[in-house]
């Protein structure tokens, strides 16, 4: 039967069942005829041009997707501001070329805002406008050309890993039982090679190692098939197909020395081969899932309904089916879901999960509760302010599961070595063969070429990246740190200065009233009842202090605040007015014997001034040490403040920072950090205020306070969950640390390879010993990995 290939999916198929085209295309089945015509009446025919060599799967005929598209996929859909997004595993994804294609048809979609394909998982992530565009219309144009999308869920890929985690297990049992017994098959064989051994035993034990070899090979070693056929495909050379190319070059041999009775055999070879360098996968695997151990557990925090008070009756309802004003019902031994504030009971609570502090926190009513806290006692009830997506914890979970998909520029040089080292060891391989072939026959330059193909396995090579940044981003979620992408943590490692804002990063944001004085006999209790009818940051800050000494509310009338300036009010009939000194100088209040360069509140009675207050901005108790390590680290520091110059000087003279600028606006802050740059500067900005935006848009790295401003929030790189500044020490150790020993693995990597080919190809090492040595080249770089773990586990005893 003459064979055609198809012109969509590239496959071959019988000329009797081909469906052509006016054209003189020929297709496998109507499926991909559909797709083909759909493709070039939309001007994306270079999907073929990138499609190469590669197959796909036939394509199915399209399904229809009416309105009950939204329904189904309620749960799974979020809101982004005005938006939707979704995201969505991807079917029949091959390779790149189906990764361009299907950001081409989601962003060709009107309505469709952002799109993206993560090649490691196949997970798309969309953000569409409702009015413009249906979820149903993205899934049907999706299916169109080929492929299925259906939600991410969490639970259901964690079944699917733990399925796939049983299988590996398998596997792993299969080799090492199957090559045990080889080797004591081989131990006979070794006997016999110099004792002497009756040809037909020998053929005995020779079937005997080719039956137990055979599952190790294509069982245990199937996963290294398939990558040898991608790695073919997409024309880049891996670890798989130099495994795979080895282990079957050597089986192939031995199968063919076993039936003619000539040469020895080697399957006790072709199962070490493939037993350790699986083991070697297996530790490799064991020691991701450990390091993604702590950021994998957040993701089952979000998990479990929220007991919610309505009319009276307490319903378990889906925590994303919650709305802002619920009152949400919290006993003890239950996690917060959603951001609230406490307006009945109180409460001691767990925070160590999403802060590090192991300390309970005591709250009660008007606290707030964050998302991921515990309720270790008590019961309180609680009105959610904000819904499932926006609160704490989900926009940490939102942060950590895009971490990773970035990569690190020296990761991607190691990438592409890998991919080059792998082309060349084949042709090395084939110079080894040939001249060992011309010198001492086709066996021992088959063994030899075999030595050198796994031996040089550039495993070692693509690990040591990869290990060491997902170890870290575990490290720094324990340190209260989150990196935004795990390309943060080279970028910041190389960062030569840090630049504070002062406000809320090295201060606490909350003023306190340093100093008091009275210039008449006014009662303090008017004054408190004053600066309470305003919520402006200063009035808070006063009323504190008289709240603190005694102070108590009486009633005023005719009670006005001022936006920006103050408030006045009425008392007994007589006029009182308290705020800043613009104000008391609108009102004709004389206050040229009390200025002050320091933050003041004036008060005024009958148009006299009676008191004021001088508050400061307190720092924070761990701002100079901070600053003083930093300096130690050989890092450069600054600090910019829209204070004026002598609250600024007095700042820095305290904290040891030598350079400042005050007065500063948002757009100056910017310019500070361009002139810094222009020098040469990689800077490291920490702000958490919606005036530091435009500033940490330019650093190299910005780092935000997890309780900063949303607008920060979203242009941060680092995140700190506990807004402590020894989080910020944390996070520039880690990223040292973390880098010295991702050069570390690679100088390891490349001084093996430098080291051991050149003695596989003189014939010092046997595939046995190459499989062995290849094993623990690997293990040697995850181990050097973990120990990012062990020196931050080393700093918290």
């Amino acid at each position: 039967m003459k064979k055609c290939k198809c012109s969509h999916c590239q496959l071959e198929f019988d000329e009797s069942s081909m469906i052509s085209a006016p054209d003189g295309n020929k297709f496998c089945c109507s499926g991909c005829k559909n797709v083909y015509e759909i493709l070039r009446s939309n001007g994306l025919e270079e999907f073929y041009e990138r499609l190469g060599k590669n197959t796909l799967s036939p394509a199915k005929e399209s399904e229809n997707f009416d309105d009950s598209a939204r329904d189904i996929y309620r749960d799974f859909i979020k809101k982004d501001g005005e938006f939707s997004k979704i995201s969505l595993v991807i079917e029949d994804i091959h390779c790149f070329a189906c990764i361009w294609l299907v950001e081409k048809v989601l962003f060709g979609t009107n309505g469709v805002l952002e799109a993206g394909v993560n090649a490691t998982n196949n997970k798309a992530l969309i953000v569409w406008d409702e009015s413009q565009v249906g979820l149903n219309e993205i899934l049907r144009r999706l299916n169109s050309v080929g492929y299925k999308a259906h939600p991410y869920d969490a639970e259901g890929e964690e079944a699917r890993l733990s399925a796939k985690r049983r299988e590996f297990y398998a596997k792993l049992l299969v080799g090492i039982f199957c090559t045990m017994n080889i080797m004591w098959i081989a131990v006979a064989q070794y006997s016999g090679y110099f004792s002497g051994i009756r040809a037909d035993v020998k053929a005995i034990l020779n079937f005997a190692e080719f039956v137990l070899a055979t599952p190790v090979l294509f069982y245990t070693g199937g996963a290294f098939f398939a990558g040898a056929l991608t790695a073919l495909k997409g024309r880049t050379p891996n670890m798989d197909l130099l495994v795979a190319t080895g282990a079957s070059l050597a089986y192939i041999y031995s199968v063919y020395a076993m039936f003619s009775r000539s040469g020895e055999v080697y399957f006790d070879s072709v199962a070490m081969i493939i037993t350790f360098v699986f083991i070697g996968k297996f530790l490799e695997i064991l020691s991701k899932k450990r390091a993604a151990d702590s950021i994998d557990g957040l993701n089952h925090m979000l998990l479990g309904d929220v007991s919610v008070l309505k009319d009276g009756e307490i319903l378990q309802i889906n925590p994303q089916a919650v709305s802002i004003k619920d009152k949400i019902v919290l006993r003890a031994g239950q996690r917060a879901l959603i951001d609230g504030f406490i307006v009945r009971g109180e409460a001691s609570f767990d925070a160590s999960s999403i802060s590090g502090e192991s300390a309970p926190v005591w709250l009660g009513v008007g606290d707030e509760v964050k998302s991921g806290l515990i309720c270790l006692d008590g019961r309180v009830i609680y009105e959610a302010s904000a819904n499932f997506e926006n609160s704490f914890l989900s926009k940490i979970v939102a942060l950590l599961q895009n971490a990773s998909l970035k990569k690190p520029r020296i990761e991607q040089l190691a990438n592409k070595i890998s991919s080059k080292f792998s082309l060349g060891i084949i042709c090395v391989a084939l110079v080894t063969f040939t001249f060992w072939y011309i010198k001492g026959g086709f066996e021992n330059a088959l063994i030899l070429a075999i030595s050198v193909i796994v031996i040089a396995c550039p495993c070692a090579l693509a690990l040591a990246t990869p290990v060491g940044t997902l170890v870290a981003l575990g490290v720094g979620l324990k340190k209260a740190v989150i990196f935004k992408e795990a390309a943060m943590i080279e970028t910041l490692a190389n960062c030569d200065t840090v630049v504070f804002d002062k406000t809320g990063t090295l201060s606490t944001g909350k003023l306190c009233v340093s100093k008091f004085i009275k210039f008449s006999d006014i009662d303090t209790n008017v004054i408190f009842s004053l600066a309470g009818a305003s919520k402006h940051p200063v009035s808070v800050g006063v009323a504190k202090f008289l709240a603190g000494n005694g102070a108590k509310a009486l009633e005023l009338s005719d009670v006005k605040e001022i936006a920006a300036k103050g408030v006045s009010a009425k008392f007994k009939g007589k006029i009182l007015a308290a705020g800043s000194k613009n104000f008391m100088r609108e009102l004709g209040v004389d206050i040229s014997h009390s200025k002050s360069d320091k933050t003041s509140y004036y008060v005024a009675f009958e148009g006299v001034l009676a008191a004021k207050f001088e508050l400061s901005d307190e720092l924070k108790n761990d701002a100079k040490s901070c600053v003083k390590e930093l300096k130690a680290m050989g890092l450069k520091t600054y600090m910019l403040t829209g204070d004026n110059q002598n609250v600024a000087k007095e700042v820095t003279d305290a904290l040891g920072i030598t350079d400042f600028k005050a007065s500063c606006l948002p757009d100056e802050k910017a310019r500070f950090i361009k002139n810094l740059q222009q020098n040469g500067a990689k800077i490291v900005m920490v702000g958490d205020g919606i005036n530091d935006t435009l500033a940490l848009s330019l650093a190299q790295i910005a780092v935000c306070m997890g309780s900063g401003a949303d607008a920060s929030l979203a242009k941060s790189d680092v995140v700190l969950l506990d807004d402590s500044l020894k989080s910020l020490l944390n996070a520039v150790k880690i990223a040292r640390f973390t880098l010295g020993k991702i050069k570390q693995n690679l100088a390891f990597s490349l001084c093996y390879n430098l080291l051991t080919v050149p003695l596989a190809t003189m014939g010092y090492v046997m595939p046995l010993f190459a499989a062995l040595s290849m094993s623990f080249s690997s293990i040697a770089v995850v181990l050097n990995s973990l120990t990012i773990r062990a020196k931050f586990k080393e700093n918290d005893e």
